[in-house]
């Protein structure tokens, strides 16, 4: 079974972007430069909002890792309150505010950049201090140094990939017990 986002009310339609695939590619030598960019461009739009420095986190900031071509960025907050105003900072860039009670992730608040209709990057929106944030990190991290870790979870993505190509929340929820268990190896 597919799961989809909520139909919108009233005549709104759902973008594109919003039921794209789950489709991976060779890790791009390209993503880092493009990562910096971004963060660059957050941190002069933002610099009031921010209490820290933007992070390039996830799949595309580990070399040699696949990835679904989506550059995922962490900004720290003081309040996740601060995401509206945010979010009326960054439109105007091609980023969209997906509203928390769709995200459904109480420890982030969430912007999507679409070009072209398509997924370019995500920005999680978190308190610093959070465990979260720091997991986000730890996980970045032990991969970043561990080439055993990166094929053990280049295997799993693809798996996943090809059992949910069109379920990126199941796709999703089904790496995080990889996640923990790599988490876990750390605190160690």
């Amino acid at each position: 079974m597919t799961a989809s986002p909520p139909e919108p009310e009233g005549n709104e339609a759902q973008p594109v972007w919003a039921y794209e695939p789950v489709m991976l590619v060779d890790y791009d030598h390209g993503w880092p430069e493009l990562a910096a960019r971004e963060c660059h461009q957050l941190h002069q739009l933002l610099t009031t909002s921010l209490t820290g420095t933007v992070q390039h986190v996830g799949s595309t900031a580990i070399p040699g890792m696949p990835a679904k071509p989506i550059l995922d960025l962490q900004a720290p907050v003081d309040d996740l309150d601060s995401a509206a105003q945010i979010a009326t900072v960054l439109a105007p860039y091609g980023w969209h505010y997906v509203p928390p009670e769709l995200d459904q992730r109480p420890f982030r608040r969430f912007l999507v950049k679409a070009v072209d209709g398509r997924r370019v990057a995500h920005l999680h929106l978190m308190t610093v201090g959070s465990a979260r944030w720091h997991h986000q990190l730890a996980f970045r991290d032990a991969l970043r140094t561990n080439p055993e870790l990166i094929r053990a979870y280049s295997h799993l993505k693809h798996e996943l990939a090809e059992r949910y190509p069109t379920d990126r929340e199941a796709y999703s929820a089904s790496k995080q017990q990889f996640v923990e268990q790599v988490l876990r190896r750390g605190a160690r």
